[in-house]
């Protein structure tokens, strides 16, 4: 077979080939076709994908009021947003010793909490901005916190199931996903709470979602390119026809979300920009381009890094505009004063470290600028802002300790689980309890995936490694880069209080890994053969079992009243306390 360096013009030419990744023959009109394929009937693909999305919304608003509390960091993610709306940036509030801004909150009152001095946060805004909208809508109250995350954990499955459909072009896997996704445990608590991390997931796999969708229209736009501008092996391909990359800028505006929402997907925003350059060597060497690697390095690396990092640095930076229209508040509140000394005092953590008095934030005698000079001013107080607090996530917390913390090469075992919320001690009689007189009932929020989904990934990611080095099949290259780059980054940090919902940005590449292996097991034939008929029991039975999982679990996902000893009868293992 000619290969695709060997192959000239006037051969693809006469024969009307290209060749794929692998180095087999494709007609040039399939190649075209490739990257704007329909998917077999878009009615049903969008009926199926909104069915299944208005099913999980339904159960994720379903009594999402309830408890009437702050669940664990809610308690600073609900008011920074409240703040945020209110004041346009995020402002302190009394002393919470013994929950007194939170009684005063849950009560109803909303005034006098807050002092006139900014507060100094430890997250980006874009998470707290979309939490604050829901409780301007329906107010200062658990509700109005938890809506949003809800709708956007909802949607979140919209796009696995779209993204799944697009890699695997079949409507019924792209279904499998979502429904293995909608009826994980980790995802459908943190879907519930006023937590920062379902944004980062939901804007992570959008952005890899576009990336996937540039990569089908770079290489159709190839396809359509290539008789006109390659004359010889040696030549480069498309170069100026290939600059503007719509599908990439979507991807890089996602990414600078994802990254405004926690900084955690910086890590995955690198490993897919490498993953773009080389699918766009791929699709070069396909087409005959010489040393497609080095050559799609210069003319696809630099479009790619403007596109995706440039931009996203640009959007990352909008999502500060509260700080920036506001910076004279940190200015002149926390003038001279480092964040991690802002934060250090009564606290035993970080109390070995040694700071760096050389630089500091802008002293308070300085005016207020205004115009050029007060957005300078205002990016000065931010970049020092940026300074303190990556200080304060690597150096300062190291040491600490927390009842949930663990550590990362657990986290897709399930070792360790975050409770959000426990009712212990309630007696036989009250509230429903109907526990023997020597026993009592109890209510709990636990952050816990569920194991079929979590333990199956796990295999299922194994066999993705192996089908990407050894099949050389990209799509389970994006399940294996996606998980790596979401999970392998913690073990750098395991030195200081990290917990295993942050593992949430990795479970939408499991659940990919999953599909992929269900597609495998199904085969592509659509006769009922003996192998398909198995693959098709097999993969049904695992489909109902994560579902009958989920809804084991179901009581201690959403504060449901259970006995101490049903209570234990989902406490499999004692790191689950």
């Amino acid at each position: 077979m000619t290969t695709p360096a060997a192959a000239s013009e006037a051969d693809r030419r006469l024969t009307g080939l290209t060749f794929d990744d692998d180095g087999d023959a494709v007609p040039l009109a399939q190649e075209r076709a490739r990257g704007r394929r329909r998917l077999e009937d878009p009615f049903v693909g969008w009926t199926a994908s909104l069915g299944i999305t208005l099913v999980a919304l339904f159960l994720r608003l379903w009594k999402v009021g309830t408890p009437h509390a702050f669940e664990f960091d809610e308690t600073y993610y609900a008011k920074d947003a409240w703040s945020l709306w209110h004041f346009g940036y995020a402002r302190d509030y009394i002393s919470n010793d013994g929950g007194i801004a939170n009684k005063h909150i849950l009560d109803g009152q909303s005034t006098g909490l807050w002092k006139p001095n900014a507060s100094m946060v430890v997250h980006p805004e874009v998470g707290k901005w979309l939490i604050g909208l829901g409780e301007k809508l329906f107010g200062f109250t658990p509700l109005g916190w938890r809506v949003v995350p809800a709708i956007i954990g909802s949607l979140l499955i919209l796009v696995m199931i779209r993204f799944a459909r697009r890699l695997t072009g079949s409507t019924l896997l792209g279904c499998v996903a979502g429904v293995l996704l909608a009826f994980d445990g980790l995802e459908f608590v943190l879907s519930r709470l006023a937590l920062l991390d379902i944004f980062v997931a939901f804007f992570l796999l959008c952005a890899v979602h576009c990336a996937v969708l540039d990569r089908d229209w770079y290489r159709a736009k190839m396809a359509d390119l290539v008789p006109r501008q390659i004359r010889g092996p040696d030549e480069w391909g498309p170069v100026r026809a290939l600059l503007f990359r719509p599908w990439l800028l979507v991807s890089g505006i996602c990414w600078g979300l994802a990254v405004g929402s926690k900084w955690e997907a910086a890590y995955p925003l690198a490993a897919f920009g490498l993953l773009v350059v080389a699918w766009c060597a791929g699709a070069r060497r396909s087409f005959g381009v010489s040393f497609a690697g080095v050559r799609a390095l210069l003319v696809d690396g630099v479009p790619a890094f403007l596109h995706l990092v440039l931009v996203a640095v640009v959007v990352y930076i909008a999502t500060w505009t509260g700080w920036l229209m506001h910076s004279s508040q940190y200015v002149h509140y926390l003038s001279d004063t480092q964040y991690t000394h802002y934060v250090s005092g009564g606290s035993d953590c970080g109390k070995n470290i040694t700071y760096d008095n050389d630089r500091h934030w802008p002293t308070a005698d300085q005016p207020v600028k205004h115009g050029l000079a007060g957005m300078v001013q205002g990016l000065e107080s931010l970049a020092y802002y940026h300074r303190d607090v990556y200080v304060f996530h690597t150096h300062f917390l190291t040491g600490c300790s927390h009842t949930y913390a663990s550590q990362p090469r657990g986290w897709l075992l399930l070792n360790r689980p975050v409770g959000v919320d426990a009712q212990t001690g309630i007696k036989p009689g009250t509230d429903g309890c109907n526990a023997p007189a020597n026993s009592d009932c109890l209510r709990q929020v636990l952050l816990l995936g569920t194991p079929a989904v979590w333990w199956g990934g796990v295999a299922a990611l194994i066999y993705a490694l192996f089908m990407w080095i050894g099949a050389r099949d990209w799509r389970f290259g994006v399940a294996v880069v996606g998980a790596a780059s979401t999970w392998l980054p913690w073990f750098l940090y395991d030195g200081r209080p990290i917990f295993s919902f942050y593992s949430i940005i990795t479970l939408p590449f499991l659940v990919l890994a999953l599909t992929l292996a269900i597609g495998n097991l199904l085969g592509r034939s659509r006769e009922l053969t003996p192998r398909r008929t198995a693959g098709v029991v097999v993969a049904g039975s695992y489909v109902v079992l994560v579902l009958l999982n989920f809804a084991w679990f179901w009581p201690i996902y959403t504060d449901g009243l259970l006995t101490h000893s049903e209570w234990l009868q989902r406490i499999w293992f004692a790191r689950w306390i």
